[in-house]
C-alpha cells in the first residue's frame, strides 16, 4: 500500500503507529507473522488457515484491481491484433498462393496414405473376386487373424519413451484401419486369432501364484537388467490395460459390426482363446498362473468349435510342447502340457457331441439334453436311463486344426511364391518342380528362449492323429506367409502358416486369411453334394506397405521444399507478391487504447498492486511540493489522489503526453514507423524470409493435419 501524500502546503506529520502496524502497512503481512521485535510470533491469534484465506482474498483483491486498470486493456489489445492479424491472413491472393496449395495437395496425399490406401486394399479382397461356388450357395466366410503383438515396454525396452509412445500409436492405428476396413467392407461371419495377441504378456506379473522364473529357464542376458523394472511397474493392472487395448482394436469393431441393421439373427462367432508364446511362453518356460489369467478372459485354449458345417479344433501347441522338451525328464510339467494331453484324448467323444449340438439348432431343437420330469424314489431310480445326444450316429464333418506353432517340416522346406521374406529359388532349367531344400524360402527349424519356429516332429505326428480328419491347418507365429503340403507321415495335410496383421513384425506387407466354407447337410447332417470334392476356398488379403507409404512422404517433402524455395528466389525476380507479410514495428492500435504503455509507473504503482519496488527506495522520502513535467503544483510525490470511500485511489502515473511521442516519431528512421515496413530489403532478406515463412507455414499445417489423422 502507498504511503499518504501531502496535501498544499502544509507539511503531513504520519500518525504515530506501532512496529506491528508499519510492519503490516510496509510489507503486506499481518501483526500475526511478526512480533514487535521482529520475532516470529508463535502465540497469534489466529491460525494457519486463516492466514492462508487472508492471503488468498488479499491476491484476488490485487487480480481484480490489476484487471480492472490493465489487463482488460491488454486482452482487447492482444483481441483486436489477432483480428487484424487473421484478417490480412484471409485476403484472396494469400489463400490461393502456392503454399496453400501445396498444403491442399498434402490434405489429399494425407488422406490417401493413412486412410484410402486401406480401403482400396481390402476393397481387392472382396469374397466375390475370388470364391467359386456354384450358383446359389451361401458359403460361411471365415477371417483368419495372426499375431497382432501389440507393442508395448517388452517390444522394444531401450527406447526413450517419446519414440516408444509414437511406436504404439502408429502401429495400432495401423491394425485398427486394417482390422476396421476388414469388418465394414468383408464382413465375415466369423474370426478366429491364431494367437500372440500380446508382445510382452509374458512378462506381466500376475496378481496370483508363483510368478517366478523356472530355474531350467531364466531370462536370456539381454533381459535380465529389465526384470526389476518389468516387475515393479507392469504387473495384473497393466496386463488389464492391454486387454482393454486390444478390445478397442479387434473387439468394438466387431461388435459395431453385428449391431448394423439385418445382421441380427445373423450366425456370428468371434474366438480370440488361442495362446501364443508371446501370451504365455513356451513349453517348459510357461507359468501356469500366466495361463490362467489369459484363459480366464479370453476362454480356454483347447476348444472344439463348428463353423460353417466344418469342425475348428483349437489346440494349446505352446503348452503340449512342454512334453516333449528336455526338461520335461527332469521336471515335473505336467501341469503345463495335462489340459491339452487330456483334451487330445477326449477329443473323439467331444468332436460328436459339438457337431450334434450344432444339427439340433439347425432342426430347431434345445442344443442341450434335458431329463425327463419325474418323481423317483432314490432306491428305485433308474440311473442308466439318462438321456444323450446320440452321437453315436453322429456324423463327422471335415475338420480344420488351429495352431499358434506350426507343424514339423524338414529343413529347407519351401514356402511357396506368396512368401514375402524371401522368394522362392529358381529351379535349373528343366525342374518344374520347385528348388528343395530352399532354406531362404522356408520356415527355419530351430528353436530359443521361449520361442520354437515349428513343433517337434512326432507330435506334429501324434496330433494329426488324434483331431482325426484334419482337411486343412492354419498356424500363426512366424509373421510371413507360408503355404505347403506335409509328407505322408503327417497326413498329407495342407497348412498355411497366416501373416501377421502388425506392420511391426518384421513384414512389409501384413496381412490376413480369408476362407470360404461351404459343405451343405440335411437335418441328419449328411452332405447334399457327396461328390463335392472341396468344401473351403482360401485367400491371402494383403494390407497396404506403410514404411513405401513413409517413403513416399518423404519423397513429397523433398519435392514440396524444392517448390517452395524456387518461388522464394523467383519473388524479388518476377516481382510476384510475397508470401510473408510485412512486419509491422510496433502493432497495431485500436480505439482508445495501444500496445506499448503512454503512462510512466511510479513506486506507488508497485505498492498497490503489491509488487516489489526494489531499486525505487529513494523515492519514498521526501515530501513538499513538486512540479510534474507539464509544470502543474502538485502535492507528495508528484500527483494528485483523491480518496473515496476511506482508501486511496485515482492513477498515479506520469501520463506522457501526445505531443512528445509526435516529437519522437520525427526521429524515426523513415520507413520504421507505425504500420507495415516501408523499407527496402535486399533480395537476400526478402528470399530468406519467403523460404522461411512457406516452408513453416506448409510444415505447420501439415503435421497437424497429420496429427490429427493418426489421433
Amino acid at each position: 500500500m502507498a504511503r499518504p501524500y501531502n496535501y498544499g502546503g502544509g507539511s503531513y506529520k504520519p500518525k504515530q503507529q506501532s512496529t506491528n502496524s508499519w510492519n503490516q502497512h510496509a510489507y503486506g503481512y499481518s501483526s500475526n507473522f511478526f512480533s514487535g521485535d521482529g520475532s516470529s510470533n508463535n502465540g497469534n491469534n489466529t491460525s494457519l488457515v486463516e492466514d492462508f484465506v487472508a492471503f488468498v482474498k488479499k491476491a484476488l483483491r490485487a487480480l481484480v484491481k490489476f484487471w480492472r486498470e490493465r489487463g482488460r486493456r491488454m486482452v482487447v489489445t492482444a483481441i483486436y491484433n489477432a483480428v487484424h492479424q487473421i484478417k490480412r491472413n484471409l485476403t484472396y491472393n494469400r489463400i490461393l498462393s502456392v503454399p496453400h496449395l501445396l498444403v491442399g495437395f498434402w490434405v489429399v496425399v494425407l488422406l490417401w496414405g493413412e486412410r484410402w490406401t486401406f480401403h482400396s486394399m481390402v476393397e481387392n479382397c472382396a469374397w466375390e473376386n475370388w470364391e467359386n461356388w456354384p450358383a446359389g450357395a451361401q458359403p460361411h466366410r471365415v477371417a483368419l487373424v495372426a499375431d497382432p503383438q501389440l507393442i508395448d515396454p517388452h517390444s522394444y525396452p531401450g527406447r526413450p519413451w517419446p519414440i516408444q509412445a509414437l511406436t504404439i500409436k502408429l502401429t495400432d492405428n495401423y491394425m485398427k484401419r486394417g482390422y476396421g476396413q476388414l469388418q465394414e467392407q468383408l464382413d465375415p461371419d466369423s474370426v478366429f486369432f491364431l494367437g500372440d495377441l500380446f508382445d510382452g504378456g509374458r512378462e506381466w506379473k500376475t496378481a496370483h501364484g508363483d510368478f517366478r522364473d523356472p530355474s531350467w529357464g531364466p531370462h536370456p542376458k539381454s533381459e535380465q537388467k529389465y526384470l526389476k523394472s518389468w516387475n515393479k511397474h507392469y504387473g495384473e493392472f497393466y496386463w488389464l490395460k492391454e486387454y482393454g487395448r486390444f478390445g478397442e482394436i479387434f473387439i468394438k469393431p466387431w461388435i459395431k459390426s453385428g449391431m448394423e441393421s439385418g445382421k441380427e439373427h445373423k450366425r456370428r462367432k468371434f474366438v480370440t482363446s488361442l495362446p501364443g508364446n508371446h501370451d504365455l511362453g513356451f513349453g517348459a518356460e510357461i507359468k501356469v498362473p500366466v495361463r490362467n489369467r489369459f484363459e480366464t478372459y479370453f476362454g480356454e485354449g483347447n476348444r472344439v468349435d463348428v463353423v460353417g458345417n466344418h469342425t475348428f479344433v483349437s489346440v494349446d501347441s505352446v503348452s503340449m510342447s512342454a512334453e516333449a522338451s528336455p526338461e520335461a525328464a527332469k521336471h515335473d510339467l505336467k501341469p503345463i502340457y495335462m489340459p491339452t494331453k487330456i483334451f487330445l484324448d477326449r477329443l473323439q467323444w467331444l468332436k460328436p457331441i459339438a457337431v450334434e449340438k450344432e444339427l439340433r439348432m439347425m432342426r430347431g431343437e434345445v442344443p442341450e439334453v434335458q431329463f425327463k420330469h419325474r418323481i423317483e424314489e432314490v432306491d428305485k431310480a433308474n440311473f442308466k436311463d439318462k438321456p444323450s445326444l446320440g452321437t453315436e450316429k453322429t456324423p463327422e464333418l471335415p475338420t480344420i486344426l488351429l495352431s499358434h506353432v506350426p507343424l514339423y517340416r524338414p529343413p529347407g522346406t519351401p514356402c511357396g511364391p506368396l512368401r514375402e521374406r524371401h522368394p522362392p529359388a529358381k529351379p535349373p532349367k528343366g525342374q518344374t518342380g520347385p528348388v528343395v531344400p530352399d532354406h531362404g524360402n522356408a520356415i527355419s527349424v530351430s528353436r530359443g528362449y521361449q520361442y520354437q519356429n515349428v513343433l517337434d516332429e512326432q507330435q506334429s505326428i501324434s496330433l494329426l492323429k488324434k483331431v482325426g480328419n484334419v482337411v486343412h491347418a492354419f498356424s500363426g507365429d512366424d509373421h510371413d506367409y507360408c503355404e505347403l503340403v506335409h509328407s505322408e507321415e503327417q497326413r498329407r495335410v495342407k497348412e498355411i502358416t497366416v501373416k501377421s496383421i502388425s506392420m511391426a513384425m518384421g513384414v512389409n506387407k501384413p496381412g490376413f486369411v480369408l476362407v470360404s466354407l461351404w459343405n451343405p447337410l440335411d437335418s441328419g447332417g449328411k452332405p447334399l453334394n457327396p461328390d463335392q470334392k472341396q468344401t473351403l476356398q482360401t485367400h491371402l488379403c494383403i494390407l497396404p506397405s506403410q514404411l513405401s507409404t513413409y517413403i513416399r512422404y518423404v519423397g513429397f517433402a523433398i519435392i514440396s521444399v524444392i517448390i517452395l524455395v524456387v518461388r522464394a528466389f523467383l519473388v524479388p525476380v518476377l516481382k510476384l507478391t510475397p508470401f510473408a507479410l510485412e512486419p509491422e514495428v510496433q502493432g497495431v492500435q485500436y480505439r482508445g487504447s495501444a500496445l506499448l504503455p503512454v503512462f510512466k509507473a511510479k513506486v506507488e504503482d508497485y505498492d498497490e498492486y503489491g509488487f516489489p519496488s526494489s531499486g525505487l527506495g529513494s523515492s519514498r522520502s521526501g515530501g513538499g511540493k513538486g512540479r510534474d513535467r507539464s509544470g502543474s503544483s502538485v502535492g507528495g510525490h508528484g500527483h494528485s489522489r483523491e480518496k473515496s470511500k476511506g482508501k486511496w485511489r485515482g492513477q498515479p502515473r506520469i501520463e506522457i503526453r501526445s505531443d512528445e511521442r509526435e516529437e519522437e516519431e520525427k526521429w524515426r528512421p523513415k520507413g520504421r514507423g507505425m504500420g507495415y515496413n516501408k523499407g527496402k530489403d535486399t533480395v537476400a532478406a526478402v528470399v530468406v524470409r519467403e523460404m522461411w515463412t512457406t516452408i513453416w507455414r506448409v510444415t505447420w499445417m501439415v503435421l497437424g493435419w497429420f496429427g490429427w489423422l493418426n489421433w
